[in-house]
């Protein structure tokens, strides 16, 4: 305790505030209360220091929050023949806040510490130090009574002392920590934290911009802590699934880098030590709301060693100097506690403070330089901010004003230059100036201001007083190439140079190619692998990586063919877009083209297959698998198959083989087992029906990396369409009869019935017969076979199929993701408001001002907990997805959306999730064959208008009711009427605004189905 006083004195002296850490959750196993605690009698009050029971099943609804360590919240002690609560480790046990004489003792503790000179309390673990039955035991009320008289007991008996509630919650549950100004005086800002990663990765402003319009105001005299790091692991509890699985992908692709819900890295590693990007995202720390916590050696630019146990490895030793231990200690190394970070890149010979220091343009000094420049200004500390509209989603722009003080920051989230216009309207007349520089930038005018900045770049400006890229496009003239020797030649050298700048035009216009609206930069083949030798050598199996100006790269798998221009003639005339070029070899002239449409090619994939062959690259292979299934349908694997490429072709390219297979080649590739591999397989072991049968697959891989799926072969399915094309007929034969029946039809009422409970009886006798039995019956099938298919996948226990129950917390990420994707689609569409049809503008306008009830009609399934489950589901569910085989339905295409990455695909999902994508199909078909299709005469469109909403309500009441009553008997959907009826109009909305804004982004025609379905569901 005499270090402990000195230390105190001594930063005293120098202008230091100490605050030290509280942790009132818990103490060690070890601690003299718990040893007294587990070996007094029960009923105690020395036992009831801590929580004890007989049972490790109270309080279920608690999640566990170090999953990696921790199995359960309770573990059982030997000595006291009892089970302990802990919400961390188990060697940490939960104090009794139910006891008042824990509460007392707490309030010793901080009376010593203060006492002692101690200016401050960091709360550690604040929400969980109350427990409930029937509640997640966190953010209980409990606890803010106690803040409350804490808080209290402490301005009473000190002055000048504050807390810093650690409160890692969402920031609605976060900012409860201020109470009215009488619980914490500071909290930090968890959610917003990784965000600031987020976007500098994606080069997206929108996670900033999402997480602080949905940060609620605070009592004028707290204050957020915001930060880039801290002592724990990089916390990712407060994003969504997808935004978790995004942050694991780009910044943790290191499996050790990954502890419980985060990532165990410093932030120079993180950031790939790029000097830039180091200082942008403390730029965005110093600039935002909030008082900033640096964490030590962050402003050196410190290494890790993720080598180390637990959270070890950002805890290693300051580097002071370059001399013995760092000169953190003059101990012996081998007896320090955590050993010096002596990777080349970080050693400490090379980071630390005395090197930094004599170095003016080290990053050390340019911390300094920029603390100093944001103490000389309120705005930064106390100014409210403004987020500007700008025309570029990659440059952040905002104002922090504080009285006279007004500061514009503009940040290029951008590792490559960018121009941006901002509306800075407000302050026509202003000149800008920036802070350090003082140079003084163009006045504003009431025209948009325009600024251009370097990579990862950014201004202060203190103000004073005083795309559409047009495409130029010629007639395409098919390149030519030449190379000496054999054809495989021309993916060698300069001629391989040459074809890869011909892909970057020739994925322009590829069908399957997914990512036409990014600027693409560079196409660079990476694996080239040959045919097994017992093969034609006229193909070649390529993987490409594309590279773009503003996202991150992508994998595509591209078969390449050659053949003389006699071979080709056929492929030239019926697939011209499938040429590549010409190729001129000593042997003569050719054509070069995708060789999924040779016929020898696809033959070789199918035998690859059946014979479970590898085919070796450079950099690694493609292994082939099959299954039982692929030699019960085809015993005779010498014999050919005929095969053709399926024309309809969109992310995928498809081949069948004589109504026996069906081959899928994915095109863009991920690291890691495809989705519907991975369920098909297990579905296979479960003899599931209703779903494709499995034959075979190709997987693609290399050392240190997850297999790529490449391919997949699937038993043929004789069938007479899509459920697409058949509810389409439904519709088309539906508005015959009421135009039919026109003048003998009662009007239609506005409500229907219990959407939910729509037995056949139900249906008025006037609908079935306008409809059809057959039809309606059609619809309650599908709706049993979609269950069958959930129950088939909640029935699997492998790990990456155990359902999961839903928790409050989940439901809060929930609700995040879907506001965000609100918020972001309702302002694409307020932008493009005016560019819409003209006879759709009204509508839009009226659309557009339903997102505060939207928002608000989606909150509320965070209000309670929802006894609901997660699983893996289909992910892409619409009408498209199903086969109708004349007599019953098929279920295909389990990858989920190939527009998400392949693991956010894999991720659990209420199935009403894929009820929703459904549901909405059926709208879809009945405004499609109406509006879209031009089938019945104009004059007669404003009458069957009227009888669109009860064709979609019936048809999809038939078939959730007979999804229902098949899984009445299952966990999979709430069993309580109103948590089921919320769950369906929540994910109805989320799917009608994606919906939205896809159409928006794509097809502007049909953005009246969405609109029509968002209006649906408020009746």
């Amino acid at each position: 305790m005499k270090d402990c006083r000195q230390f105190i004195k001594e930063a005293h002296r120098r202008g230091l505030r100490v605050i030290t850490e509280l942790v009132l959750n818990h103490t060690s196993s070890e601690h003299s209360w718990f040893q007294r605690a587990r070996r007094a009698p029960r009923g105690s009050v020395y036992r009831d220091f801590y929580v004890w029971s007989d049972t490790a099943d109270k309080y279920r609804d608690a999640r566990i929050i170090f999953k990696d360590f921790e199995t359960s919240n309770w573990t059982w002690d030997e000595v006291a023949g009892a089970y302990y609560w802990h919400r961390f480790y188990s060697h940490q046990p939960d104090l009794n806040f139910d006891n008042p004489r824990v509460r007392q003792e707490m309030l010793r503790v901080h009376d010593f510490w203060f006492n002692l000179g101690v200016d401050g309390m960091r709360l550690d673990a604040v929400p969980y130090l109350y427990e409930q039955e029937g509640t997640n035991c966190e953010n209980l009320s409990q606890t803010h009574d106690f803040l409350k008289n804490l808080r209290k007991h402490v301005d009473h008996k000190f002055k000048n002392k504050i807390f810093l509630s650690e409160a890692n919650q969402w920031p609605s549950d976060a900012a409860a920590y201020f109470g009215k100004g009488d619980e914490s005086h500071m909290a930090f800002h968890f959610p917003l934290m990784p965000r600031m990663f987020m976007a500098l990765r994606m080069e997206d402003s929108y996670p900033i911009i999402d997480i602080l319009r949905t940060t609620p105001a605070i009592p004028w005299d707290c204050q957020w802590a915001i930060f880039l790091r801290n002592h724990d692991e990089l916390t990712l509890e407060m994003v969504t699934d997808e935004e978790r699985d995004y942050m694991y992908r780009v910044y943790a692709r290191e499996p050790r880098a990954k502890l419980n819900l985060g990532i165990r890295r410093r932030l120079a590693p993180l950031m790939g030590n790029d000097r830039k990007k180091i200082e942008l995202l403390n730029i965005l720390l110093f600039s935002l709301p909030g008082t900033p916590v640096i964490y030590y050696g962050d402003e050196l630019g410190m290494g890790d060693n993720y080598y180390l146990g637990d959270r070890n490895g950002v805890r290693t030793p300051m580097q002071w100097s370059p001399d013995k231990n760092a000169g953190f200690s003059s101990a012996s190394p081998q007896s320090l506690y955590l050993p010096l970070i002596i990777d080349p890149e970080y050693h400490y010979e090379q980071v630390n403070v005395e090197n930094q220091d004599k170095n003016l343009s080290s990053l050390l000094w340019w911390m300094r330089r920029v603390i100093a420049m944001r103490r000389r200004f309120k705005a930064f500390s106390r100014g409210n901010l403004e987020v500007l509209s700008v025309d570029n989603s990659r440059v952040l722009a905002f104002i922090r004003q504080y009285q006279d003080e007004i500061i514009l920051v503009v940040v290029n989230l951008s590792r490559f230059s960018q121009a941006v216009e901002i509306d800075l309207s407000p302050y026509t007349g202003y000149v800008p100036e920036e802070l350090f520089s003082h140079n003084r930038f163009p006045p504003i005018r009431e025209s948009a201001y325009v600024l251009t900045l370097g990579p990862h770049n950014h201004f202060w400006l203190k103000l004073q007083k005083s795309r559409e890229r047009a495409a130029v496009t010629g007639q395409a003239v098919l390149p030519e190439f030449s190379v000496k020797g054999e054809w495989e030649n021309v993916l060698e050298g300069k001629a391989r140079l040459k074809l890869e700048d011909r892909l970057l035009e020739y994925l322009k216009t590829s069908r399957w190619f997914s990512s036409k609206a990014k600027t693409l930069r560079q196409v660079r083949i990476f694996e080239n692998a040959a045919l097994p030798r017992q093969f034609p050598r006229n193909s070649r199996i390529l993987l490409i990586e594309v590279i773009y100006v503003e996202s991150p790269p992508e994998t595509y798998i591209l078969p390449l063919s050659f053949g003389s221009m006699e071979e080709t003639l056929r492929i030239n005339e019926e697939f011209p877009q499938a040429v590549i070029g010409r190729l001129k070899t000593e042997a003569g002239e050719g054509m070069l083209y995708d060789g999924t449409y040779d016929p020898e090619f696809q033959q070789s994939l199918l035998k690859i297959i059946a014979g479970k062959k590898k085919i070796k690259g450079r950099q690694g292979e493609f292994i082939a698998s099959a299954s039982r299934s692929l030699r019960r349908l085809w015993p005779d694997s010498g014999t050919m198959l005929p095969s053709h490429v399926i024309k309809a072709e969109q992310s995928n390219s498809s081949i069948i083989y004589d109504e026996k297979f069906f081959l899928k080649l994915y095109r863009r590739l991920d690291e890691g087992t495809n989705p519907e591999l991975e369920i098909l397989r297990a579905l296979e072991e479960k003899g599931a029906a209703n779903v494709p049968l499995f034959a075979g697959s190709i997987e693609y891989r290399r050392p240190n990396s997850s297999p790529f799926t490449a391919s997949i072969l699937l038993g043929y399915q004789e069938n007479q369409g899509t459920g697409w094309t058949y509810m389409q007929e439904a519709v088309t034969v539906y508005f015959e009869r009421v135009l039919s029946r026109r003048s003998e039809l009662e009007e239609i009422e506005n409500q229907y019935g219990d959407w939910l409970d729509m037995t056949n009886s139900n249906v008025p006798g006037q609908m079935q017969e306008l409809i059809g039995p057959v039809y309606l019956e059609m619809a309650s099938l599908l709706g049993k076979r979609t269950a069958e298919f959930h129950l088939q996948l909640f029935s699997l226990n492998k790990e990456d199929f155990a359902p999961e129950a839903f928790s409050l917390l989940y439901q809060k990420s929930l609700y995040q993701s879907m506001q965000g994707l609100v918020r972001r689609n309702f302002q694409l569409l307020r932008k493009n408001l005016k560019i819409l049809p003209e006879h759709l503008q009204a509508e839009a306008g009226n659309i557009a001002a339903l997102e505060p009830k939207i928002l608000g009609r989606l909150q509320k399934i965070t209000q309670q907990k929802i006894n609901a489950m997660k699983i893996r589901i289909h992910g892409d569910y619409h009408l498209g997805q199903v086969l109708y085989t004349g007599k019953d339905f098929l279920i295909i295409d389990l990858e989920g959306e190939p527009a998400r990455p392949l693991s956010e695909r894999r991720l659990k999902h209420s199935p009403v999730k894929d009820l929703a994508g459904m549901i909405r199909s059926f709208h879809y078909a009945t405004y499609n064959t109406l509006f879209l299709q031009q089938r019945f005469r104009p004059e007669d469109v404003p009458f069957l208008e009227k009888w669109v909403d009860p064709w979609y309500f019936y048809m999809s009441g038939r078939f959730i009711h007979a999804y229902l009553k098949s899984a009445e008997h299952s966990s999979l959907v709430p069993q309580k009427r109103d948590e089921l009826e919320m769950l369906v109009q929540a994910f109805l909305l989320e799917k009608g605004v994606y919906e939205l804004g896809y159409e928006l982004n794509n097809r502007p025609d049909w953005v009246i189905i969405p609109m029509k379905g968002i209006k649906n569901i408020f009746g």
